[in-house]
């Protein structure tokens, strides 16, 4: 029996990566700017973030986003921002350095591989 992905391929609904809800601190930095904030969530693709009060980024800069997991995990990465709401930033991941790439996908688990509805 053929799967019936229509509900997925247009419209308001479509697929993308799992996002795995963990909360952790996060300290973004572009230039001489930073901003401590929190993670939100975080996937294969990209991460979810509470957005710091006076923050006035736009969509498509890239942030630097060091994040700190337990006590041996930080990783730090290149972002651009995707989205922007009233009290959340949508990053899509630009530059995963090698030798935290394998980490990411450790913390992410079965995350990494599922593919999970959204409405826009």
């Amino acid at each position: 029996m053929a799967r019936d992905d229509s509900k997925f391929s247009g419209g308001s609904e479509r697929l993308r990566p799992a996002r795995m809800q963990i909360e952790t601190t996060v300290l973004m930095s572009r230039g001489v700017e930073s901003h401590p904030t929190e993670l939100v969530d975080i996937s294969a693709t990209g991460t979810l973030l509470r957005r710091p009060l006076g923050w006035d980024g736009e969509v498509g800069q890239t942030w630097l986003l060091d994040m700190i997991f337990g006590n041996d995990l930080h990783i730090h990465l290149e972002a651009q921002v995707a989205r922007i709401a009233d009290h959340h930033i949508g990053f899509s991941y630009v530059c995963i350095p090698e030798d935290k790439q394998v980490p990411l996908w450790n913390l992410l688990g079965g995350y990494a591989d599922i593919l999970e509805a959204w409405k826009n």
